[in-house]
């Protein structure tokens, strides 16, 4: 064997016994619940739970320390499940593009809306929410990527970071929590005990 056909048995050898970049890199099962906490603590956060209702109702939640009140005027997720609101009374009637100019106006963001009845946040455990976002019949239908991408890029989504003067935002930031809900799919998408 000529020096070329041993240096590409050994160049094939090395790739057949060497472990992977990915999984040598790839967080431990403990850093992706690590991870995981985090994603929790923005999705468990009223900013993004009042809109992740089981029942038909939006709740909201002013100034922080205020208590969660169910939205005025009836607002409902509407007859035909869209979220969007009732007919007459759509989300889009007070809700615009952006914050109101008066302080204590209606928040806005693009296509404001709750959120589908199968992606249920609020009061629902760190496993319960786990769970459920693995799970593509009650995620909407994504990929873990494609989670992590709708968190980071989604106008109305990116708005409980900048919710405005007078309104907690959720924790951290869209892309600190694109990152680790990158760093938790890497490590198997691990979810916590009940």
């Amino acid at each position: 064997m000529n020096w070329r056909g041993r240096l590409l048995t050994a160049t094939a050898m090395l790739m057949l016994t060497a472990p992977s970049f990915a999984q040598d890199n790839a967080p431990s099962q403990q850093e992706g619940l690590a991870a995981w906490q985090q994603v929790y603590a923005v999705f468990s956060h009223p900013r993004c739970a009042n809109c992740h209702v089981a029942d038909e109702r939006p709740r909201w939640v002013g100034a922080a320390g205020s208590a969660e009140r169910i939205h005025a005027f009836n607002v409902q997720r509407g007859v035909d499940g869209s979220g969007f609101g009732n007919a007459g009374l759509r989300c889009t009637s007070c809700h615009f593009e952006s914050n109101s100019k008066h302080l204590n106006g209606p928040p806005g963001a693009p296509s404001w809306h709750l959120a589908p009845a199968e992606m249920v946040w609020h009061k629902i455990s760190s496993a319960g929410i786990c769970a459920q976002i693995k799970d593509p019949e009650r995620n909407g239908g994504r990929t873990l990527q494609e989670i992590a991408e709708h968190v980071r890029e989604d106008p109305l989504v990116g708005w409980g970071w900048k919710p405005g003067p007078g309104r907690e935002p959720a924790p951290g930031s869209a892309e600190g929590t694109y990152e680790e809900l990158e760093r938790w799919a890497a490590a198997g998408a691990p979810c916590p005990q009940e």
